[in-house]
């Protein structure tokens, strides 16, 4: 991975550092979390743009670099730290257990990922 995973949506929020805590809402800390894109949006690839898309309603996101691949990844049944390991394992020495936590979490901030 050379290019940090983006969107071209602003503005993004902060992510949270990687070791919060569990949050209040039960859905347990960063280790437990299954990220999964919110019901009512949807990951598409744009042909004529070669890019990833997400489909929120009333608004189409524009993903760069990496981000449609990790957003891909998002489908309720990986742990965070199963999504970072995979791509760890596709992209030795790549900072992903890093950037990929902080992308995912502003994803989540966004209301993109549940």
């Amino acid at each position: 991975m050379t290019a940090e995973p983006s969107v071209s949506a602003e503005p993004i929020v902060t992510a949270p550092p990687h070791d919060e805590p569990a949050p209040p809402d039960g859905t347990g800390g960063p280790e437990e979390w299954r990220p999964a894109l919110a019901p009512a949006l949807m990951l598409r690839h744009d042909r004529v743009r070669g890019t990833d898309l997400l489909v929120l309603p009333e608004r189409v996101v524009v993903l760069q670099g990496h981000a449609g691949r990790i957003v891909g990844l998002c489908d309720g049944t990986r742990t965070l730290r199963g999504i970072v390991d995979e791509l760890a394992g596709r992209h030795p020495g790549a900072p992903v257990a890093t950037e990929v936590p902080a992308f995912l979490h502003r994803l989540r901030q966004e209301g993109w990922l549940e």
